[in-house]
């Protein structure tokens, strides 16, 4: 998932990190006006638009034949007459139980207690994780949200999550206001990588 503020290497990043084979970024930029998310999807190469689910502003997915849409809230209701990839965030596993019946895939929230937003704090008990993997609600379809890092992105494999999402545990490696250099970053995308492969 994208930082929520735009930044002036961001364009370089993603384009890097879709090299280094990110397969699904989600362009996350809350309360933004639409002409900078159109601004930084212009820098993009549109070999990866494919590639890109919105959380806001979801005429850019048609516009520029991007993978789907983003609800934040599992109860939210679609665009009038979309079609198309849909993707959902759940905080509670029956929100989950609900969202996975008409989304491709849903994020469920907060795993482990936030590296980009201390208010988010973790939502479940490992036990209660466990068993929710056992029963089938955690699956292929669902994906990690909260706090996700190399010290814990096994464990979470290991529940049978089909995907993670990862947010502060890699911005949190590069400077925005002063940073040029972000290979730092894109190391510790390699080794997220490494660890769930």
């Amino acid at each position: 998932m994208t930082r929520a503020t735009f930044f002036v290497e961001e364009d370089k990043i993603l384009t890097t990190l879709f090299e280094e084979g990110m397969d699904n970024m989600h362009l996350y930029k809350p309360q933004s006006e639409p002409v900078y998310s159109e601004r930084l999807l212009t820098l993009l190469p549109e070999e990866y638009y494919h590639c890109i689910t919105v959380h806001e502003h979801f005429y850019l997915r048609e516009e520029y034949g991007l993978r789907g849409i983003h609800m934040e809230h599992p109860t939210d209701t679609l665009p009038y007459g979309y079609r198309g990839h849909v993707s959902r965030t759940c905080t509670t596993l029956d929100e989950l139980r609900e969202a996975k019946k008409n989304s491709k895939y849903v994020f469920l929230k907060s795993i482990f207690d936030s590296h980009s937003n201390p208010s988010d704090r973790q939502s479940f008990t490992m036990e209660e994780l466990t068993a929710a993997s056992r029963k089938g609600l955690i699956d292929r379809h669902v994906y990690a949200l909260g706090g996700i890092c190399l010290d814990n992105i096994r464990q979470v494999a290991d529940l049978g999550f089909g995907g993670v999402v990862v947010c502060g545990d890699l911005w949190n490696r590069f400077n925005i206001h002063q940073g040029q250099d972000y290979k730092e970053l894109i190391a510790h995308f390699k080794k997220l990588q490494k660890a769930v492969s």
